[in-house]
C-alpha cells in the first residue's frame, strides 16, 4: 500500500472526509470506500433514485491540434475520425501485441479537440503510450486537465430528472454517450451522459475550485454519497469490467469479450496486426458470468475446476444485493463458456459449484 502521506487526494477529499467516509488507497488516491449507512444502503440508493460518486481520480487528458484526431485513431482502438463532434466512445487502449493498457472514454470535443478519459491506477502507463508518441507529431498538443478539472458521477434512475432542476441546458437533452457544455448548479461545467453502473446518469466536469460546491448542491437535491465499494457491486452487476481485475496488459480484448468495443481497421492502427492474428487465431480462454449454485461468494484469483483440472480463474466476484445472489466473472477454457456449463469455484479450499450465465446479470431494461 502507498503511504498514505504520499497518496493523491482529490478536490472532493475534505468533503469525504468531513462526511465520516472511510477511506482507502486506491491506485495511488485516498478515496472513500463507503460512508455511514454502508455500502448495501449506497447501491440500493443507486438503483432506487440516484447517488453521487468522486470520479476525479481518474485521468483527463487533452489532446488538440489538426494532427489529433489521426494521432489518435493510430494508438486507439476507437475510431475517433468516425466520432461526430460532442460524441463519446468506450474502447480499449492496447500496445503493440494487443495487449489491453487499459480501456478508456474517449470524447470528440470539436473538429481538432479530443478528451480522453483513463483509469486512476493506468494513468502512468497511458502516459508512457501516448505521450512520446504525440510529441513527436508536430500537430498533437497535449495537457493533463486532471487536476484542474474534477469528475462527479451522477447515477441512478432519478438521475436525469434530479439534474434537470439544477442544469438549464436542460441535462435531459444530452443523449447517452454525448458530451455538452451546460452550467449546474450555476457551475460551468461539462456534462457528459456516461456511468458505470448500469443505471442512466451523468459524468459532471467542473471546475475543481468548485467541486465541493457542486457536491453539496446534488447532496442538497437528495442524492445520496456512494463510495468505491458501492461502484464496484454496481458494475459487477452490470456487468461491467475492471481493469486490473478483469483484463490486464496480458489480455487482448477477444478473450475479454471486448471485441465489439475494438476498431482494429484503421489504416496505421498501432495494434491491428497483433489484433488480427489474435482474431484469426481464437483464443484458449473466454471471459464469462457466472452465478454461484452452491453456496459461497467468489472472490479475484480463485481458481475454477472442472473434473479436478484447473480450467480458469476468477476475476471479480460479490454477493449481489440487487439481485440476492452471489455473481461473479472470470475467464474459463471456451468449451465450458456456453450459458448452462457448469464448473466448481475452489472457495478457500472447498469447492463450489457455479453456472455461466449471460451478461449483463442486472439490466435496468429487464428488472
Amino acid at each position: 500500500m502507498a503511504d498514505e502521506q504520499a497518496l493523491k487526494k482529490t478536490a472532493l477529499h475534505l468533503t469525504h472526509v468531513a462526511a465520516g467516509a472511510r477511506m482507502v488507497e486506491f491506485g495511488g488516491w485516498d478515496m472513500p470506500v463507503q460512508y455511514a449507512n454502508g455500502i448495501i444502503s449506497e447501491v440500493r440508493a443507486v438503483r432506487e433514485n440516484a447517488g453521487i460518486f468522486d470520479v476525479s481520480h481518474m485521468a483527463r487528458f487533452q489532446f488538440v491540434g489538426p494532427e489529433a484526431v489521426a494521432f489518435l485513431d493510430r494508438m486507439l482502438a476507437a475510431d475517433v475520425a468516425g466520432l461526430q463532434q460532442g460524441r463519446a466512445r468506450y474502447h480499449v487502449i492496447c500496445n503493440e501485441r494487443g495487449g489491453i493498457i487499459d480501456d478508456a472514454i474517449v470524447y470528440r470535443v470539436t473538429e481538432d479537440q479530443c478528451l480522453l478519459v483513463a483509469n486512476a491506477g493506468n494513468a502512468d502507463a497511458v502516459k508512457e503510450f501516448l505521450i512520446p508518441a504525440a510529441q513527436q507529431n508536430g500537430g498533437v498538443f497535449f495537457a493533463d486537465l486532471s487536476e484542474d478539472v474534477a469528475m462527479i458521477a451522477v447515477q441512478g434512475p432519478n438521475a436525469v430528472e434530479i439534474l434537470d432542476r439544477i442544469c438549464p441546458l436542460p441535462a435531459s437533452s444530452v443523449r447517452p454517450f454525448r458530451l455538452r457544455r451546460a452550467e449546474v448548479a450555476g457551475i460551468p461545467s461539462r456534462i457528459a451522459r456516461t456511468g458505470y453502473t448500469g443505471e442512466d446518469g451523468f459524468e459532471i466536469m467542473p471546475p475543481s475550485d468548485r467541486a465541493a460546491e457542486l457536491w453539496r448542491a446534488l447532496e442538497d437535491e437528495g442524492v445520496a454519497p456512494a463510495g468505491l465499494g458501492a461502484r464496484d457491486v454496481l458494475r459487477l452487476e452490470a456487468g461491467l469490467m475492471l481493469h486490473g481485475n478483469d483484463m490486464t496488459v496480458e489480455n487482448n480484448p477477444y478473450e475479454a469479450g471486448l471485441e465489439r468495443f475494438t476498431h482494429i481497421d484503421t489504416p496505421g492502427y498501432i495494434a491491428g496486426d497483433a489484433l488480427k492474428a489474435v482474431k484469426n487465431a481464437g483464443t484458449a480462454r473466454v471471459m464469462v458470468g457466472f452465478n454461484m449454485v452452491g453456496r459461497g461468494i467468489p472472490r479475484h484469483r480463485q481458481a475454477v475446476m472442472k473434473g479436478g483440472v484447473h480450467v480458469g480463474i476468477v476475476t471479480s466476484g460479490t454477493h449481489s444485493p440487487t439481485l440476492d445472489a452471489n455473481i461473479g466473472m472470470g475467464y474459463v477454457d471456451r468449451d465450458l463458456s456456453n450459458e448452462g456449463s457448469r464448473f466448481e469455484i475452489d472457495v478457500r479450499g472447498r469447492l463450489v459449484e457455479a453456472e455461466v450465465v449471460p451478461l449483463p446479470f442486472y439490466s435496468r431494461k429487464r428488472v
